[in-house]
């Protein structure tokens, strides 16, 4: 297996990591430590695609399960967050609903020799996707020793307004970019 892919793999094992850690209430700063995980599996998703596409490794493995683990880390990570109540359910759907679109129709693309490659926009969304998960994890650390540093560096009552900009920013650009890869690529579906 090579470096590409063994850091997919690695991704997948950091969500299952991060969901434990984070569920388990007895666990010690547990929304510090499910957000250093966090971070670091949204860094294999950043890297695997850099090594792969600079040393040429790109493989079968990878186009399949690259975009799967990230999807898996998104979905985790946003259930998680509207399961603590930070997060309103309808916005994990939508997010949720938007990469099974999205991957139906590189599906649809795969069995018709076509690729189907993610765009700025949706670059943008998982930025943000990555942010906005980031910033409620913290949120929900707030009182966690070293989370609470953080917090504590920010203006009195400006930890709502920064996590409905952010997820209102995140929202949008899921919705946006959703419809925008459905509407680019309808001829697939009528192709059908």
């Amino acid at each position: 297996m090579n470096l590409p892919n063994k850091l997919t793999t690695a991704r997948l094992f950091l969500t299952v990591a991060l969901v434990a850690v984070a569920s388990i209430p007895a666990f010690p700063d547990r929304f510090t430590v499910a957000l250093g995980i966090f971070l670091l599996a949204s860094l294999t998703d950043f890297l695997d695609g850099y090594f792969a596409r600079a040393r040429n490794l790109i493989t079968d493995f990878g186009k399949l399960m690259d975009p799967l683990a990230d999807k898996i880390l998104t979905g985790a990570v946003f259930i998680l967050l509207s399961a603590e109540g930070v997060i309103p359910a309808w916005v994990t759907i939508l997010i949720i609903s938007r990469e099974f679109l999205v991957t139906g129709l590189r599906l649809i693309a795969s069995a018709q020799g076509k690729v189907l490659t993610a765009d700025n926009l949706g670059k943008w969304k998982t930025t943000f996707q990555i942010v906005t998960a980031a910033y409620f994890l913290a949120v929900l650390g707030r009182d966690e020793p070293l989370l609470s540093l953080l917090a504590n560096t920010l203006p009195e009552g400006s930890i709502p307004t920064v996590g409905a900009t952010l997820l209102t920013i995140c929202t949008a650009l899921t919705l946006i970019s959703g419809l925008s890869y459905a509407l680019r690529n309808r001829a697939l579906i009528r192709n059908l």
